[in-house]
């Protein structure tokens, strides 16, 4: 399902008659979770940038850190489009499995889902005709929706009866994307 989203955007970008950058960041491809993204002109000094960001790690020191996020963004350019600073603004999804901070320590985790509302600032850089450079940061709330197990046992922790829900104001996104030119 993941790759026909992918797929179907790429196809799409590629037949659109605007500058379209395929992306990929290399900040988090070090530590093998892969952020993708594709980013197409919208109008003179404004672009639509659509990024999945996936850990596949099903267990880190016995523990599950699973995620992924889907962030479809606006970006405004200050100068011109896809040539130094911009901001952005995008609203995205989560799915997780993870255990972290204290429930790390107790050998618990959450499955839930969640959404993201938030901005992002950037500047990007040219470095010939078809590659460009994407420095960016971002962040915002985060919404989530889950249920807490013990590690193990997969036995809830929580006395919720369905969902707990957790709101949070975090820095979520950030790196640098090598960009390469599509058209």
């Amino acid at each position: 399902m993941k790759k026909l989203l992918v797929i179907a955007i790429l196809l799409f970008s590629i037949h659109s008659q605007s500058q379209t950058y395929v992306k990929v960041n290399a900040l988090t491809a070090l530590v093998a979770v892969p952020n993708i993204g594709i980013e197409t002109s919208i109008g003179k000094k404004s672009t639509f940038q659509f990024d999945i960001l996936v850990s596949p790690w099903k267990s880190i020191n016995g523990l599950p850190y699973e995620f992924l996020t889907i962030t479809p963004e606006y970006r405004y350019f200050f100068k011109e489009k896809y040539n130094g600073f911009y901001a952005g603004a995008h609203i995205g999804g989560s799915l997780y499995k993870v255990s972290k901070g204290i429930h790390a320590k107790l050998n618990q985790y959450e499955n839930g889902f969640g959404y993201m509302l938030g901005a992002t600032i950037g500047y990007q850089k040219k470095i010939n005709n078809k590659f460009m450079l994407d420095f960016f940061l971002g962040g915002g709330s985060h919404q989530g929706f889950y249920k807490g197990y013990y590690v193990g046992t997969n036995e809830r922790y929580d006395k919720a009866k369905d969902y707990n829900k957790s709101g949070e104001w975090l820095p979520y996104r950030g790196g640098v994307m090598i960009s390469y030119k599509l058209n």
